[in-house]
C-alpha cells in the first residue's frame, strides 16, 4: 500500500523528509528501518512479559472438592448412617450448588432425594448451615421464603477449608438433628475438624 505515487515505501518518505530538515543517519535508511522494527518488537515483548508477570502475581489459589474427597465424604456419611441405623439420602454439591454426589439408601423416602439436594444447595448458597435459615424463619424472617435457593430445614452443612466454602453436604431422611449430625460426622472425619 502506497501513500503517494512516488517510488518507495512510506517509511522511506518519512526518512527523506527528515533528511530535508538536516537529519543524517548513521546507517542506511533500510537498515535503520529494520533496527527500529527490532527495537519496537523488543519493547512490545518486554511490555507483554511484564503484564504476564504482574497478572500472574494477582491470581489467587482456590480450593475445590475433588473426586477423592467427595468419595471419602460420602463413605464417612454412609458409615455414620449405618452406625445410627438410619436410612437417608446423602448429597454433596460444589460451592455453586452443582451436584457432585447423590446416594439414596434403601428404605429412604423418595422425597429425601429432593430435600437432601435442596439442603446442600441452601448451605452452599448461604455459606452457612441450613439450620441458620430455619432458625431465622422461626424468628419471623419470612422474606427468606422469597429466595429460590433457600430451604430452611436443618440437615445441610457447608464444607469450609481455610475460610473458603468449597461445597456443602445435605442429608435427609431422619430427624433434622440426626441429618445434620450425619453430615457433620462426615465433614469431621474427612476434613479433620
Amino acid at each position: 500500500m502506497r501513500l503517494s505515487t512516488q517510488e518507495g515505501t512510506p517509511l522511506l518518505h518519512v526518512i527523506c523528509c527528515l533528511r530535508l530538515f538536516g537529519w543524517k543517519p548513521a546507517m542506511s535508511p533500510l537498515a535503520y528501518g529494520f533496527y527500529m522494527m527490532k527495537r519496537m518488537s523488543q519493547f512490545v515483548a518486554l511490555i507483554l512479559a511484564a503484564s504476564l508477570v504482574c497478572g500472574a502475581a494477582e491470581l489467587s489459589t482456590k480450593k475445590a472438592l475433588n473426586l477423592v474427597t467427595v468419595k471419602a465424604l460420602a463413605a464417612a456419611a454412609e458409615a455414620e448412617e449405618t452406625k445410627r441405623g438410619e436410612h437417608v439420602t446423602i448429597c454433596i454439591v460444589d460451592e455453586n450448588g452443582n451436584l457432585l454426589f447423590l446416594m439414596k439408601a434403601d428404605g429412604a423416602g423418595m422425597n429425601t432425594v429432593d430435600y437432601a439436594q435442596r439442603k446442600a444447595r441452601d448451605s452452599a448458597y448461604f455459606r452457612s448451615p441450613s439450620k441458620v435459615q430455619a432458625d431465622s424463619l422461626k424468628n419471623g424472617n419470612t422474606s427468606l421464603l422469597a429466595i429460590p435457593q433457600a430451604f430452611p430445614l436443618q440437615g445441610g452443612l457447608p464444607i469450609i477449608v481455610e475460610g473458603q466454602t468449597i461445597g456443602a453436604i445435605g442429608v435427609s431422611g431422619a430427624k433434622s438433628e440426626v441429618d445434620e449430625a450425619i453430615g457433620q460426622a462426615a465433614i469431621d472425619a474427612v476434613m479433620g475438624k
